[in-house]
């Protein structure tokens, strides 16, 4: 749970970083950002079952 805080306070900091400097978010829109985030998962997760099956 400390890790999830600490991902969120970050982010916040970094957003209102860039507001205050008036720059453009360092963020995709919302949902191509959020399915990119999920593809990275699924694409690490497919990485491991793959070489666990090629393992043996």
């Amino acid at each position: 749970m400390k890790l999830y805080i600490l991902s969120l306070l970050t982010g916040l900091a970094v957003g209102f970083l860039f507001a205050l400097l008036r720059l453009p978010i360092p963020a995709p829109p919302a949902l191509p950002g959020i399915l990119g985030i999920v593809g990275i998962y699924l694409g690490y997760r497919l990485f491991l079952w793959v070489s666990q099956f090629w393992a043996g």
